[in-house]
C-alpha cells in the first residue's frame, strides 16, 4: 500500500501542471503588467512596485 502511494505521488509530480513544451518567461508588452508568483502569494506587495507619477509643485518657482 505504501509503495502504491509513493508511485502515485511520484507520477503526479512528474506530470506537473500539464504545460506542453518548454517553460519560458514571456517578453511581450502585455506580460509586463502581470503579477509574479510572489505577488500572487502576497497580494499587497504589488502596491510597492507600481510606479507613481511625480507630484506636481503647488506653485511655480519664483523667478529673479
Amino acid at each position: 500500500m505504501g509503495l502504491a502511494v509513493i508511485v502515485a505521488s511520484l507520477t503526479a509530480v512528474l506530470t506537473g501542471c500539464g504545460q506542453p513544451g518548454a517553460l519560458y518567461l514571456p517578453t511581450e508588452p502585455a506580460a509586463a503588467r502581470r503579477a509574479t508568483l510572489p505577488e500572487t502569494l502576497t497580494p499587497g506587495s504589488r502596491q510597492n512596485n507600481v510606479a507613481t507619477p511625480p507630484a506636481t509643485p503647488a506653485s511655480a518657482p519664483a523667478s529673479k
